[in-house]
């Protein structure tokens, strides 16, 4: 694991900020137990489990926000480059291999642009 900064969306910074404000002086944490302690692993992936059943979503693992986050803005046409930062990878490759192959759309998005810069 390693710590990067990530730029975050304006919205979820919004959230954080205000969540920020409800916490009473504690460790400096912003997500913690109810007795202000650090969230262990195993008590974030049980909230995560049940907030995923409550809202009847099918079962994922919490490693597969990850794999979504890298698809997702790949999708949207994010420079790959950007996606590999985002997600510590040191190499393109692992980014681009690991990613690339569940947008088939790429291919025909590439073929779409081709054909127009011939046109």
């Amino acid at each position: 694991m390693s710590c990067r900064p990530v730029t975050i969306p304006e919205s979820a910074v919004k959230v954080l900020r205000s969540h920020l404000e409800n916490i009473e002086d504690g460790p400096g944490l912003i997500f913690t137990t109810s007795t202000g302690r650090p969230n262990s692993p195993g008590n974030l992936l049980r909230h995560f489990k049940a907030v995923i059943e409550k809202t009847g979503l099918p079962e994922i693992r919490f490693h597969d926000l990850r794999h979504t986050h890298a698809t997702l803005l790949l999708v949207a046409g994010v420079h790959p480059k950007v996606v590999q930062e985002r997600l510590g990878h040191s190499q393109i490759s692992l980014s681009l291999d690991t990613y690339s192959h569940v947008i088939p759309s790429m291919q025909t998005e590439a073929a779409d642009q081709f054909e127009a810069i011939l046109s």
